[in-house]
């Protein structure tokens, strides 16, 4: 029984936030580039000296709705002081016109990428959406969250000064 429990102990250990794991808090952020609503392509590598909050989502994803109008109040009232706000929308390759309707009907003026692969899923670890990741500066991740936030999260709010 007590090596069962000392198996479990470790197996617990070995599965939580590690700083190798792509996307874990402390972990650089792994390499990453889709294009933009333009078909200009931008990666996490050229925004080394900015502050990034990258956020995945589909226009089918209801949690995602809500947390839009949090995403376009953190844009609007946070870069003036150097905070890049990325949308990263993984809706099949056939749904631009969603996608575009749908940055219409939140009045989105953030940055927003297409990524119908679905290849942040895999690069990020992501199993869900939304997901979300504040890289700082160096292109380390500094907060991440998977599920939708508000704007006012104290955990993002703390993140968002020491990175800012």
């Amino acid at each position: 029984m007590r090596r069962l429990l000392v198996f479990g102990l470790l197996l617990l250990c070995a599965c939580s936030d590690q700083p190798d794991i792509p996307g874990t808090v402390g972990a650089p952020a792994p390499a990453y580039g889709a294009l933009d609503m333009s078909g200009d392509s931008i990666d996490l590598a050229s925004m080394k000296g900015q502050v990034v909050l990258l956020n995945v989502w589909a226009t089918w994803c209801i949690p995602c709705r809500r947390e839009v109008p949090e995403l376009q109040a953190l844009h609007q009232d946070m870069a003036a002081r150097g905070l890049t706000v990325w949308g990263v929308s993984i809706d099949g390759g056939e749904a631009d016109a969603d996608v575009v309707g749908f940055m219409d009907d939140f009045q989105m003026t953030y940055t927003v990428l297409r990524d119908p692969a679905e290849r942040v899923l895999s690069v990020f670890r992501i199993q869900g959406v939304p997901a979300s990741y504040l890289i700082d500066r160096e292109g380390v991740v500094r907060w991440r969250t998977i599920g939708p936030f508000k704007a006012s999260d104290p955990g993002l709010r703390a993140a968002l000064e020491k990175t800012l």
